[in-house]
């Protein structure tokens, strides 16, 4: 029995308006830390703390290729008292925050694919943080969607949250389950960032991407990309790690601890997982008889320019040009499991029928998802 072919038929894009560049962004930072220098003077002067160093433009972009960073709140960031986005709770018979990044991303997809909520079966919300846990975000976005029929569910999986969320809308689809199956990435990322930490503070930034899957003989989209191989691993590591949630509250001696929001051991990660990444995709290429050399594009995650450029040069066996491992987190900064959906959305469309690609991620767990495309 010949298996289903599943295509991406369309992606989807919703971006904030604010932007904060990285000399809005040290400025504030380095008021906090001048701040906090002269608040803690006498211990730091006694041994008893340690001094803060100032951040500059310089030093983050040399570390990891981020220039600015979209978000959804500009003024809690900036404020040194604060050094928090300002999102305000709505009210239960509002939309979410999250779900309204979600939908707006949605219709930017359908709208491609040339379909409507009433095509689609199923929405996947996969992302590093749900803005709750229950009701699940993807029941929510499928009410305001105006679906009337379907099913959702909710799934994290760090930054290969996407990647591995378009593994399990490929599996609905071949197993004959569903016939169109939206993905949806919303990442509220400076919630859970630690602005006030030198080492991280520059990392992230806001954003919502989706992409619809279809069965191929049911495609009518000019821009179609057929998934022909994926391919999912996980390793657990403590190297990138959050321990916020609601069992936080049954233990009062962590609250407000570092570790309830973003932190990482960089450059063990960097060690550990940029190998990991490169023998996935060579492996994976491998067994779909691809050769690395013939591979016309890789749309990595987009984490830190240093960790692609490894990647890409362990791959091809040599360096990769900018055309051929896209860039983005220039402009957009470290938007999690969004960041490789936003290179592809932007930089697929000038690629011929029969070209190939990957679109790859890595993050927290370890875990790290490659899904193998190829242009009809």
């Amino acid at each position: 029995m010949t298996q289903q072919a599943v295509v991406i038929s369309g992606t989807g894009l919703w971006t904030p308006e604010l932007v904060i560049t990285n000399e809005e962004l040290v400025a504030s930072f380095n008021q906090y830390v001048d701040q906090h220098n002269e608040r803690y003077a006498a211990e730091i002067d006694a041994g008893e703390r340690q001094a803060l160093q100032h951040s500059s433009a310089e030093f983050i972009e040399k570390a990891s290729g981020i220039k600015q960073r979209y978000v959804l709140d500009k003024e809690g960031v900036l404020d040194p008292a604060r050094m928090a986005p300002r999102i305000a709770e709505r009210s239960d018979d509002t939309i979410s925050v999250q779900a309204e990044m979600a939908v707006k991303a949605i219709q930017d997809a359908l709208k491609q694919a040339g379909r409507t909520p009433a095509d689609v079966d199923a929405i996947l919300v996969a992302c590093s943080n749900m803005q709750r846990p229950y009701p699940a975000m993807a029941v929510e976005i499928q009410h305001y969607l105006g679906m009337e029929r379907g099913w959702g569910y909710d799934m994290n999986v760090a930054c290969s949250a996407a990647t591995f969320g378009l593994q399990a809308a490929s599996d609905a689809i071949r197993s004959g389950n569903a016939r169109c199956v939206v993905v949806v990435n919303p990442e509220i990322c400076s919630a859970h960032l630690a602005w006030e930490d030198r080492d991280c503070h520059f990392i992230f930034g806001d954003v919502a991407t989706a992409l619809v899957l279809e069965a191929a003989d049911a495609a009518t989209s000019e821009n179609q990309w057929e998934i022909i191989g994926t391919r999912l691993q996980t390793r657990f590591s403590n190297n990138i790690r959050n321990n916020f949630g609601f069992l936080n509250r049954a233990d009062e001696s962590g609250v407000g601890a570092r570790d309830k929001l973003f932190r990482q051991e960089g450059r063990k990660v960097f060690r550990e997982v940029c190998p990991m990444v490169a023998e996935q995709i060579t492996d994976h290429l491998g067994e779909l008889s691809i050769a690395p050399d013939s591979l016309d594009r890789m749309w990595l995650h987009q984490a830190n320019l240093g960790m692609n450029q490894f990647i890409a040069r362990r791959v091809l066996g040599r360096d990769a040009t900018r055309e051929e491992a896209p860039v983005i987190l220039d402009e957009y900064a470290n938007t999690s499991s969004a960041g490789s959906i936003i290179a592809f959305h932007k930089y697929n469309a000038d690629l011929q029928a029969g070209d190939v690609g990957v679109i790859c991620s890595f993050g927290a767990g370890y875990s790290i998802g490659s899904i193998v495309v190829k242009k009809r």
